[in-house]
């Protein structure tokens, strides 16, 4: 039979409209509580606990949170189908005692990828005073020696491959809430996306920097050349006078137009990654090679180890910061590297065109 609505009440059901809507909102009440993430399309379950995830989608927090997530879960997965006998990242979850925790990946020996760290990290506390220091040198308005809360989530990678011919990818994508002692927040997005090859194959680089151009200019067609330049100028191995590699995308203190278009770009900069990458892996990843060819592999991620260790903004805070895991922050750092005494390749080998390139970045796209 057909419920009617008569004078207030719902007929049929012996309801007035008012019970009914207390009922109806109570059982979407319920519905809220008892609903679940789909937890499997993550390597593991998120640092903050679902349901507070799920109470409030709308917050920042929450909504970089479960983007990382899956970030991470696509990146590992795609990186997986390329090994040939089956190696899987170990996944390891853990908890930070100030505050927060994260997911952290890691392939280690296999056959295509010698070691590859993808990381999450989703942490509270206050800001060690050296953080602090670091930020106001880039212009953010913090007070010094007062408490200031913050909050910091992230989705970082590195990646080492075995071939010399497969270039190395690193990428990161971060979201930053400072509290202000007067109660307000400041907030900014950073990030980035950068190839360091060991032998330079200009349609590669093309490949490459064309897709992280368009995640760009998707947005805003200012994005790419800004973002590459400050990429070329991040990635300077000042005491080497040569660049890390051949470039990308990076920026930081992002808080324009506004919240919700930030982090749509910073979204669609992170899904950008794969596909700039995996071809690349796909193209090279047999490739002959000898020990030549290795011992050049080697030389250049000697450079990246200087690099990471001497200048690299996000190690520094890492190190910085109370509580700081350190397995994690050094996860980036290759299983084997080489230095030797004033090594400078022969003018007509193709290690000299890549070290051209590295003291001369070029534009791609």
């Amino acid at each position: 039979m057909k419920s009617q609505h008569f004078r207030g009440f719902l007929l049929g059901t012996g309801l007035g409209l008012s019970t009914f809507a207390t009922v109806t909102y109570a059982q979407a009440e319920a519905a809220k509580v008892n609903r679940k993430l789909n937890t499997s399309k993550y390597m593991a379950e998120p640092i903050t606990d679902q349901s507070v995830l799920l109470s409030d989608e709308d917050n920042m927090r929450h909504r970089m949170e479960l983007m990382i997530m899956e970030i991470q879960a696509q990146f590992c997965r795609a990186l997986e189908t390329e090994e040939y006998s089956g190696q899987k990242f170990k996944v390891d979850r853990w908890m930070r005692q100030e505050g927060g925790g994260g997911v952290t990946c890691v392939l280690q020996d296999g056959d295509v990828f010698e070691k590859a760290g993808v990381n999450v990290s989703v942490v509270t506390g206050s800001l060690p005073p050296a953080a602090v220091q670091q930020m106001r040198a880039r212009g953010k308005e913090l007070t010094e020696n007062v408490k200031l809360p913050f909050f910091a989530s992230g989705v970082s990678a590195v990646i080492h491959p075995r071939n010399p011919h497969v270039p190395t990818i690193h990428f990161n994508y971060r979201y930053f809430e400072v509290e202000l002692p007067d109660g307000t927040k400041q907030w900014w997005f950073g990030g980035g996306t950068d190839l360091t090859p060991y032998y330079l194959d200009e349609s590669d680089a093309r490949h490459f920097h064309k897709t992280l151009k368009s995640a760009c200019d998707e947005h805003d067609t200012t994005y790419y050349p800004k973002f590459k330049k400050w990429c070329d100028d991040y990635f300077h191995i000042k005491h080497r006078n040569e660049s890390r590699g051949i470039g990308g995308i990076f920026f930081d203190d992002i808080d324009e137009p506004n919240q919700e278009a930030a982090f749509n770009f910073v979204t669609g900069c992170a899904r950008a990654v794969t596909p700039s990458y995996l071809p690349l892996v796909q193209k090279h990843k047999n490739d002959a090679y000898g020990n030549k060819e290795r011992q050049w592999q080697l030389l250049r991620r000697g450079r990246y180890v200087e690099f990471n260790l001497i200048y690299d903004r996000g190690t520094k805070f890492g190190l910085y910061t109370p509580g700081a895991r350190y397995e994690s922050i050094l996860m980036s750092l290759p299983l084997h590297a080489r230095w030797e005494y004033m090594h400078a390749p022969n003018e007509k080998s193709k290690e000299y065109d890549l070290v051209q390139v590295l003291q001369n970045p070029k534009e791609w796209v």
